[in-house]
């Protein structure tokens, strides 16, 4: 997760008529039961062991160990709740000049469905906690920034597989390499210079490696969504999701689909209406380049500088974490589905 910027029922009818001494009576058809939605249950403990299993990886930075230990987690899980799994490698250089060996991860559920719903979070760990106060070039969990999203997908999979999937087809995508991006807070942290790191022409960010990879080069030709929705730092202690403004600029009718929901669910403390500045996340990309329009719910927090004192940090670790925050995300989200 990188820096916030600013820009921009069916009824009984009967019919009355007189026709001279006569009275005709007119009925059509007996009364038909209203359409029950069940929404399956999300079960918070489940979310939370999903994203301690992460983080007891240890930090799932690109071309580490437990970075391929974790992504062939995904794989094996999401294929064991039923999903038919793609696995897009590619490659892509940093700012730093390292290159870097990554994985998306896309998830299928109901493949033969016309209408779809994309899902999505990165679960890559940015390499350094730039944003620590004693140590910005060590290494930190990643279990809100990265993990929880991912955690809250795991569990929505594993809600399918156990209770009956949804009427549209539901695709996740965990994207790879998100983290590792640059701007001059992170030279001046870590280099303590802020030397400008010009951007080939392949790229857009150094921030969103996958997402604008898989944008670009998606893993079926001509691949769309009606909607998609993007998880990013969803289960930090006492979270709050503002409106973000690219979500509202390029999705408007979604964010009031899911803020109303989650309204309804009795998560207005959380899913707060009030709208702040956009941010260069995942969904940037996949709006521009996918042309889905798609959304982001992500902690933010203006009074802690925007994403919490967590943020790129050693603070970023399952202490942080709230099952009640995953709760109210992931309830939320099957709410959404289910009801389509």
């Amino acid at each position: 997760m990188r820096t916030a910027f600013y820009f921009i029922f069916p009824v009984l009818i009967i019919l009355y008529s007189c026709s001279g001494d006569k009275e005709k009576h007119v009925t059509q058809g007996p009364e038909l039961p209203a359409k029950t939605i069940v929404v399956p249950v999300f079960n918070p403990d489940s979310a939370y062991h999903f994203v301690k299993k992460q983080v007891d990886f240890g930090p799932r930075i690109p071309n580490t160990s437990a970075h391929k230990k974790a992504g062939d987690y995904f794989i094996e899980q999401f294929k064991s709740f039923g999903a038919h799994v793609t696995v897009q490698d590619f490659e892509a250089t940093t700012y730093d000049n390292q290159k870097l060996f990554l994985r998306n991860i896309i998830v299928s559920f109901n493949p033969d469905k016309t209408k779809r719903i994309l899902l999505a979070a990165h679960w890559d760990t940015r390499p350094f906690a730039d944003k620590d106060p004693q140590n910005p070039k060590a290494y930190f969990d990643g279990a809100n920034d990265g993990a929880s999203g991912v955690g809250v997908l795991l569990e929505i999979a594993r809600v399918f597989y156990e209770n009956g999937l949804p009427e549209v087809g539901v695709d996740i995508i965990l994207f790879d390499g998100e983290d590792w991006g640059f701007d001059t807070s992170t030279a001046e942290r870590l280099y303590g210079t802020n030397t400008d790191y010009k951007l080939p022409k392949n790229l857009d960010s150094w921030w969103c490696l996958g997402s604008q990879y898989w944008s670009k080069n998606k893993h079926k030709p001509n691949y769309s969504a009606y909607y998609g929705i993007l998880l990013d730092m969803v289960g930090g202690k006492h979270a709050q999701f503002v409106r973000e403004g690219a979500s509202v600029e390029y999705a408007p009718g979604i964010v009031d689909k899911v803020w109303k929901a989650a309204n309804r669910l009795g998560y207005g403390h959380i899913f707060l209406n009030k709208k702040e500045g956009a941010i260069t996340d995942d969904h940037i990309f996949v709006n521009e380049y996918a042309k889905i329009p798609t959304i982001n719910i992500v902690h933010y927090d203006a009074a802690e500088g925007f994403f919490g004192d967590f943020h790129h940090s050693r603070k970023d670790n399952m202490d942080n974490i709230s099952s009640e925050t995953l709760e109210a995300v992931g309830r939320t989200l099957l709410q959404v589905i289910y009801n389509e």
